[in-house]
């Protein structure tokens, strides 16, 4: 009898001996060399040589003998033995191990109850063995533990490998080769790239340990190199896509320790010589490449995006830069996106809400994704309430994006309960910043005028108080606006909120009798419309006449005797208006100052106050 060649299994050669027991005695084998490879597709076309392939395929059945011999009880014990064995060579046949895991996966992987230590093992066996007979020699068994326990094998890899090493590699490539397992694989890396620092989970062996979202990163980039595109990759490049770029922005603004650390041995093992959030730029970049969007980076490259992207204060201004150019790619991919960005924004993600709602804010330009309006509008309340200015901003460019939606429009009192509920938006007209004071003049303004629906009383009271003061705005443009809303409110106000608005009607009367006096046309002109539409609300004919034929003097005359009782607050008023930087605004305050003066000659306390004004 021959003897048996080293580089086969021996029980393997035994039971090819059993074989061919019976014939002539078999000629001395001896297999070729096989060489060495580091990466799985660098020769995807390989196959094992004959004898060797002959060889596992006898085992394979003897194993499948031995397998079906035993007990539905002891199977688990063999499989225990059998997996422990894979990775002691020196006291088990790795190979007789190797094709016991075969028979054990192919029987049932569904019901398996040891994958995290199955995935261990071949990870150890991929790290001693570097021939690409070991490399190739538990693909099938990989791929259907992948399919049947895609968080297990997954999370186990991550955790024995987070630097994702030559073995670990291997294994990756492995997996997301096969046409069901590709998605299922992705979606696990998504999970834990969407968690900074750290991703908790738990296996069903019970380990809790928390996984490294750099190490999903480093995956991910391994993953992106190979010559395939991995199945199904379009379908989650909007969750892996965002995942990054929070992550980018994570790893500028903040670096545990923990993180730093694993970091720094990931370099030491081979990992490009460069920080994280760098890093996970250059997997964004790749994931766009992988996907023919090269033209995005070449365009984001010429404006310094990456470069604003690696920048903590102005990484929201290149993620709208970014969204500008993913417009320009396709319409259902913004979608998607946006769909996406509303959910991580429930979350409320720490300090990255802002450059999440910068991108959102970009991509509302299409109708099609103003479709997640209803979803916005619930995310309002909250953020209007940011104490960020950047964020009070960006919510008001949503809500004006909004607002020219016809479906929202039909769907006003959705868009009216967005401020009514905390009055979010009214509380803004106080806002030191002149910008946020006008956006939210103007979402209030296309609100009201665009669903027509009438507003009640205790809505329309504090909107009318926060609206006076703002008709003497140092900014024409909050003027203007204030003023036409004052009068929206007037039109559309509830029968029942009539009588208490009476009050701010009144106290708006001489302010915007000044203001017919303006320097500025258009200033002038909204507040007589706006005065016209007072007095109509007061229901003074007469007031009405003298306002229609512009005697604007013979107004202020009537007014004053018309409600001689509040004199004592016009004259308050009056005074104010002495102080403008206007030219003309102070001669009409000293015009009604002077009428008023008729009104109180008999009342040495008014009359005072008037020349003390004067």
């Amino acid at each position: 009898m021959a003897e048996r060649p080293p580089s086969v299994p021996r029980l393997a050669w035994v039971a090819w001996e059993e074989e061919e027991k019976g014939t002539e005695d078999a000629p001395a084998w001896q297999p070729d060399e096989v060489e060495e490879v580091q990466l799985l597709q660098a020769d995807p076309d390989w196959n094992l040589p004959e004898e060797q392939e002959h060889a596992q395929a006898l085992f394979h059945s003897s194993a499948q003998k031995f397998w079906e011999s035993l007990e539905p009880s002891e199977r688990e014990d063999a499989t225990i033995a059998a997996v422990e064995g894979m990775a002691d060579s020196d006291s088990y046949d790795a190979e007789a191990c190797a094709a016991m895991l075969d028979v054990l996966v192919e029987s049932d992987a569904s019901r398996l109850q040891h994958v995290p230590s199955i995935v261990r093992c071949i990870y150890r066996w991929l790290v001693s063995n570097t021939h690409v007979s070991a490399e190739h020699r538990l693909d099938n068994s990989l791929l259907e533990l992948t399919h049947a326990h895609p968080h297990d094998v997954a999370v186990t890899l991550l955790r024995c490998a987070p630097s994702c090493d030559r073995a670990a590699a291997t294994m990756w490539r492995v997996m997301v080769s096969g046409r069901s397992t590709a998605e299922q694989v992705l979606r696990e890396l998504v999970c834990v790239l969407e968690d900074w620092p750290l991703h908790s989970t738990c296996t069903s062996d019970g380990d809790s340990a928390d996984v490294f979202a750099l190490a999903a990163t480093r995956v991910l980039q391994e993953i992106l190199r190979l010559p395939r595109r991995p199945r199904r990759l379009n379908v989650l490049f909007p969750r892996i896509f965002l995942a990054l770029l929070c992550q980018i922005f994570f790893a500028t603004k903040q670096m545990p320790e923990e993180v730093d650390t694993f970091w720094r041995g990931c370099q030491q093992e081979g990992c490009p010589p460069t920080n994280p959030s760098r890093f996970a730029m250059l997997t964004v970049k790749a994931l766009l490449c992988r996907l023919d969007y090269d033209d995005m980076v070449f365009e984001v490259e010429c404006k310094r995006g990456w470069d604003t992207l690696l920048s903590a204060e102005t990484h929201h201004c290149a993620m709208g830069l970014l969204a500008r150019q993913v417009c320009g790619i396709s319409r259902r991919l913004c979608y998607r996106i946006a769909g996406h960005l509303v959910k991580l924004l429930r979350r409320k993600k720490q300090l990255w809400e802002v450059p999440a709602m910068a991108f959102l804010v970009e991509l509302l330009v299409y109708p099609n994704v103003r479709r997640w309006g209803d979803n916005i509008l619930q995310l309002v309340p909250t953020y209007l309430q940011s104490k960020c200015r950047v964020m009070r901003r960006l919510v008001l460019r949503g809500l004006l994006a909004l607002c020219k939606t016809p479906l929202m429009v039909r769907r006003g009192s959705r868009l009216k309960a967005c401020w009514q509920r905390g009055a979010g938006l009214i509380d803004l007209l106080m806002d030191a910043d002149g910008e946020v004071v006008g956006m939210s003049l103007s979402v209030l303004s296309k609100v009201l005028r665009a669903t027509g629906i009438p507003i009640g009383s205790p809505i329309t009271l504090q909107l009318a108080d926060r609206l006076r003061p703002l008709f003497d705005s140092d900014t024409n443009h909050v003027q203007l606006l204030s003023m036409h809303l004052f009068r929206d409110v007037m039109e559309f106000v509830v029968e029942g909120g009539k009588k208490p608005l009476k009050q701010h009607v009144h106290r708006s009367l001489i302010p915007l009798l000044c203001h017919l006096h303006d320097e500025n046309q258009h200033v002038a002109e909204a507040s007589r419309e706006t005065l016209l539409q007072a007095i109509k609300f007061l229901k003074n004919r007469k007031l009405q006449q003298l306002l229609e034929r512009e005697q604007t003097w013979v107004v202020g005359k009537y007014l004053l005797a018309e409600y001689s009782s509040r004199v004592d607050e016009y004259l308050q008023q009056c005074v104010l208006y002495l102080q403008s930087p206007q030219a003309s605004m102070r001669e009409a305050a000293i015009m009604v100052l002077g009428l008023a003066g008729q009104h109180v000659a008999h009342q040495q306390v008014k009359l005072q106050v008037i020349y003390k004004g004067e």
